[in-house]
């Protein structure tokens, strides 16, 4: 499996050094794997003499996608995304750019000769287990060159960041990450009673890894629409400054105080439910934070006591028309995030229930909704503001048809 993907990231890279362009447009997710990928990527290219403009984005929006795909003759890398809609990604180019998507969702094949999937789900390996986004980006940057070796740790912390551990370490390419940045002297580990404690060296600081992590996703999700991606990219590539740390804090209380009034609102009566799902929409009372905030509060909540455990969990969160690098886009779109309890964590992890992306996209795409990059502990997709419910119930619909099969096909 790793024999053929890293075949085709040596393919993929003496494709990019042929193509004529000297500058590379990076795009990336916001969350703790997309920065570190985003920061691998970019040092990457910079040492090796290309122009970089990078940008942080949600998901990768077909209506930003239509921007993005408009001059001709561009070098595009799409990281931590993509990889389930590169046949759209394909079509919207029209064979004008180069294009490597790097993520490690759920992924469909490329249509076209010049949109090169490296997502490792194709050759068998799992993203939420195996390995992370930020893990392929640095395997790509060390065949470009072997000194970018000095990037595993970032590699690793994403892994750590997106938390697809198994019995509480990371494994596979994830975990050989780690023991890279280990032999460099960048990472560290520690054995607990139910697994493994990472601490990492940034700027020559060494931090535990896991709140690096919650310092990555805070200032990428909660400060996405100030310049919070930016900075984590600059803390990712260059250590802790005071100033990062003040805007930490200051999101932190801003979060902290939208998620507890969220919190007593469900308590009080603002859930819903059907037959296998829980649900509940904050519309745009997250605001100013972003759209990412959604799962982190999923995540947040999903082992409390007003919630059931046997039940996957689903929040909305309304698109803001402004994508910063881009500016006003009309979305009217709505993003769903889901997440599941440790209860039904174990249950999916042994095949006994089905994970999120068996079933969420197929709800979407059926009610015309955009699909990507879904796992199956963790999945996102969007909808036109006001088919909420609809969506819900579509879900509903084909879970329920899914598990009915499951229980004939064991008859």
């Amino acid at each position: 499996m790793l024999e053929n993907f890293e075949s085709d990231l040596r393919n993929a890279i003496e494709t990019l050094r042929a193509w004529p362009a000297e500058e590379i447009r990076l795009f990336h997710h916001n969350d703790t794997d997309g920065l570190t990928s985003g920061a691998i990527l970019q040092t990457a290219f910079c040492r090796a003499g290309y122009r970089v403009s990078r940008i942080a984005l949600e998901k990768p929006y077909p209506q930003v996608m239509e921007q993005i795909f408009q001059p001709e003759g561009q070098i595009i890398i799409f990281a931590d995304f993509a990889g389930q809609i590169a046949p759209l990604v394909s079509e919207m180019n029209g064979e004008r750019n180069l294009v490597l998507i790097l993520d490690h969702h759920p992924a469909e094949t490329s249509t076209s000769e010049r949109v090169l999937n490296l997502d490792a789900d194709l050759h068998g390996l799992k993203g939420d287990r195996d390995i992370s986004a930020s893990a392929t980006c640095a395997l790509f940057a060390e065949i470009l060159d072997p000194a970018n070796i000095d990037l595993s740790n970032l590699g690793a912390l994403g892994a750590i960041g997106d938390g697809f551990f198994v019995n509480g370490a990371l494994s596979s390419v994830n975990r050989e990450m780690m023991e890279k940045a280990v032999r460099q002297g960048s990472m560290r580990s520690e054995k607990t009673e139910t697994g493994e404690r990472y601490f990492i060296t940034l700027g020559g600081i060494e931090h535990e890894s896991a709140e690096v992590c919650r310092v990555l996703d805070t200032l990428g999700a909660a400060g996405y629409s100030s310049g919070g991606a930016d900075e984590g990219i600059d803390l990712c590539i260059n250590g802790f400054i005071p100033e990062t740390l003040e805007t930490v804090r200051g999101l932190r209380k801003i979060q902290e105080e939208i998620f507890r009034r969220e919190t007593e609102r469900l308590r009080g009566g603002g859930l819903k439910t059907t037959e296998h799902l829980q649900w509940f929409d904050v519309e745009k009372r997250f605001a100013p934070m972003g759209v990412k905030m959604i799962g982190v509060f999923c995540r947040t909540i999903r082992d409390m006591d007003f919630l059931d455990h046997s039940k996957y969990l689903a929040g909305f969160q309304t698109v803001p028309d402004e994508v910063p690098g881009f500016g006003k886009i009309n979305f009217d779109s709505t993003k769903i995030s889901m997440r599941v309890s440790r209860e039904l964590t174990e249950r999916i992890r042994s095949g006994t229930l089905p994970g999120l992306s068996s079933f969420l996209p197929e709800a979407t795409l059926n009610i015309g909704g955009f699909a990507d990059a879904c796992h199956g502990l963790s999945a996102a997709t969007t909808v036109r503001i006001g088919q909420e419910a609809k969506l819900i119930a579509e879900t509903e619909r084909v879970l329920t048809n899914l598990l009915e099969g499951e229980q004939d096909g064991n008859r």
